[in-house]
């Protein structure tokens, strides 16, 4: 059995302790037509710690369990637990601190995934908000470049991001952006308020629909004529700015 094999679980009770201990998984297979409460329960509970759901032939269930009794439910466990957004803002209201989140709009590059995570609980980030789909995998290779911060800091798995920008904008967030279509400097900008930052693909940038709905454009200054800086080397130099502006 390969590493992957061993964070397998099948069988709904199996699944279902495991939801209720606040266990999170990165994949739930549920079987296609099937009709249950339990199995709708299961499904309902996954979704909220942002599991990616897929509805499948039994076939495929039975190849992934090797043909065991797996009542129509398998799934891989995540290395880290993730955690509900609506949570991780409520908490840091009730404690009275100004909010500070992370939205990571396509990073696949697991290096720069973990040097972020690192960055982000250096600076105070109350969590990391990434999508279901295209996104980094947080595995062995995440968790080192992190130094550990993935154990630390919350990641809340979400189906789709803008609904989550704009969830945070209607609970009192401005949400700013880096690019290179405005003049506004990061160091204009007030990053004291609740916040989050989006952060955009190595490759692509920020999606532009997102980069629509976002409150502020930002730029980070630069010398010379060359197009950008790493996304975790931007990232870093725009959370040193919003710790430095609360500090001071």
């Amino acid at each position: 059995m390969n590493k992957k094999e061993k964070n397998l679980i099948y069988g709904r009770n199996p699944i279902f302790e495991a939801l209720e201990s606040a266990k999170s998984f990165d994949k739930l297979f549920v079987q296609k037509n099937l009709k249950s409460d339990s199995i709708k329960e299961i499904v309902r509970m996954a979704a909220k710690t942002g599991a990616t759901i897929q509805k499948v032939p039994i076939e495929k269930l039975n190849r992934l369990t090797r043909n065991a009794a797996h009542q129509g439910v398998a799934g891989y466990l995540a290395l880290i637990r993730y955690y509900a957004l609506e949570d991780i803002l409520s908490h840091a209201y009730d404690r009275g601190e100004v909010p500070l989140f992370l939205v990571c709009d396509g990073i696949t590059d697991v290096r720069n995934f973990g040097a972020i995570a690192r960055t982000a609980l250096g600076c105070g980030v109350h969590a990391l908000v990434i999508p279901t789909q295209g996104s980094a995998s947080i595995n062995a290779e995440a968790l080192k470049t992190s130094a550990g911060a993935l154990n630390k800091i919350p990641v809340c798995k979400v189906k789709d991001l803008e609904k989550s920008v704009e969830y945070l904008q209607k609970n009192g967030l401005q949400v700013l952006a880096t690019s290179l279509r405005t003049e506004t400097l990061l160091h204009q900008a007030d990053l004291s308020i609740p916040m989050a930052i989006v952060v955009g693909a190595e490759d692509s940038g920020i999606n532009p629909k997102l980069l629509r709905i976002v409150d502020k454009w930002v730029k980070i200054p630069m010398v010379g004529d060359f197009d950008s800086f790493n996304v975790s080397v931007a990232t870093a130099m725009s959370l040193y700015e919003v710790m430095r502006q609360r500090i001071v």
